[in-house]
């Protein structure tokens, strides 16, 4: 990025700013954390502090006062050439605040000093409550010694609020660059999908299908998942979040992949289901069209007319007409809704908020405990499906049929845009991708 492009996080801190009126708002980034002994997971910010900040080192917190004097003040390690050495660059306060956009820029050794300085005369302290229990006792024992300089004058907070809350409404709207960020990386995850589709073979192995996703997300710079992809062949599609992906891949299996990657941040989120030998049998072929109808029925009730779960409405009625059709379940359709019986095939809901955090931030439901009105700039999944286990009550031709369709759809001014639409979801496309 550029410092062009950092103007956008800017812009972000002074609408927090505002929204927190005189209050004081902190925001500690995630800690590393331990693989093995002195071995390190691979470093991913707290998708909060990367929403306001843009800064992606660890041992950083970043403050932001609003009141009369508003600033931000970013608190990051030191310059340091001899860890360079071992871990490489480092920006240091000076660097950071200036490429960055922060007002003030300190060593993170400092926080506890320079905060104490600054929270006097602020009401409200806000942070993510619950975040983690030694920052909930550090703010806790910042208004204590506070306190204890009551008689001096000094004007502890009085009241703590949970940032989140503010927090996660702003990041329900995507903005113009938000938006360009997960088309891209829509993009870049449609065309893994299509290349594990081209690659498959009878035989093969889950994690082959995986690599291939891998070397797809790579070739095209991204170093990371967003979450961890699941490969699942036949009967194995019949768990959720099936992530082993160390089966044998069957002649006549359905494959279902839900892989997803991450840029800048920003999630895809994408699943396919296909033949691994390219060619859908007649029963997966007429439950595979009833997951894609469903699919298509919600996507109709995706616009600022409509609420959140209305396209889980909409893909659960035809979702419950299809598996009366079946056989799968009896009685009316309002029976079977009531009585719950379609979640043995069905379980989970058709969607969710998508951003930096693959189930991104934001409440479905408004303070009036009624579904959230669609807006435009919101991002979220489609994803309906059908998992049919091994039972005695359902034929056995049906047995360890798993399919799941999803696709990533920003709302926009009139209706929908799917992000993901660059890889094929219709049988006759799906085929024809394969048989090339």
């Amino acid at each position: 990025m550029n410092n062009k492009d950092y103007q956008e996080f800017k812009k972000r801190r002074d609408a927090l700013t505002n929204k927190i009126g005189d209050g004081i708002a902190i925001i500690f980034n995630a800690s590393e954390a331990i693989r093995n002994r002195d071995s390190h997971y691979p470093y991913r910010s707290d998708s909060y502090f990367h929403y306001f900040s843009g800064f992606n080192e660890p041992q950083s917190a970043l403050v932001i006062l609003g009141g009369k004097s508003p600033k931000t003040i970013l608190f990051c390690r030191n310059k340091n050439v001899d860890m360079e050495i071992w871990n490489g660059f480092i920006y240091g306060p000076k660097e950071a605040k200036e490429l960055f956009l922060f007002d003030e820029a300190y060593d993170i050794n400092l926080l506890d000093e320079i905060v104490l300085k600054e929270i006097p005369g602020h009401q409200k302290i806000y942070h993510r409550i619950g975040q983690d229990v030694l920052i909930d006792q550090k703010i806790n024992d910042w208004i204590k010694q506070l306190k204890e300089k009551g008689r001096a004058g000094v004007r502890a907070p009085h009241e703590i609020q949970d940032i989140s809350y503010i927090a996660d409404e702003m990041r329900l709207i995507k903005s113009d660059f938000e938006i360009d960020m997960m088309r891209r990386s829509a993009k870049i995850a449609s065309l893994a999908h299509n290349r594990a589709m081209k690659f498959v073979k009878p035989h093969m192995y889950e994690y082959e299908l995986e690599a291939e996703i891998m070397h797809e997300f790579m070739s095209q710079g991204i170093r990371s998942p967003a979450y961890q992809s699941i490969i699942a062949a036949g009967g194995n599609a019949c768990t959720l979040h099936y992530i082993n992906n160390n089966s044998e891949i069957k002649d006549g299996d359905l494959i279902l992949i839900d892989a997803g990657c991450e840029l800048e941040g920003y999630a895809s989120d994408i699943t396919r289901t296909f033949p691994a030998n390219g060619k859908y049998t007649k029963i997966q072929t007429d439950f595979y069209q009833m997951v894609l109808e469903a699919q298509s029925a919600a996507l109709k009730k995706i616009s600022p007319k409509h609420h959140w779960n209305e396209p889980h409405e909409a893909a659960l009625s035809v979702l419950i007409d299809g598996f009366k059709d079946f056989g799968l379940c009896q009685g009316s359709r309002e029976e079977i809704y009531e009585t719950g019986t379609y979640k043995e095939f069905y379980m989970h809901r058709t969607g969710h908020w998508l951003g930096l955090d693959v189930h991104d931030a934001g409440e479905y439901k408004n303070v009036s405990k009624e579904w959230k009105q669609l807006k435009k700039g919101m991002t979220l999944t489609v994803e309906p499906g059908c998992y049919i286990r091994p039972s005695s009550k359902v034929p056995k031709e049906f047995w360890n049929i798993g399919i799941r369709i999803e696709d990533d759809v920003l709302v926009t001014q009139d209706g929908y845009e799917v992000l993901t639409k660059d890889s094929p979801k219709t049988i006759e496309s799906i085929e024809a991708l394969m048989a090339k």
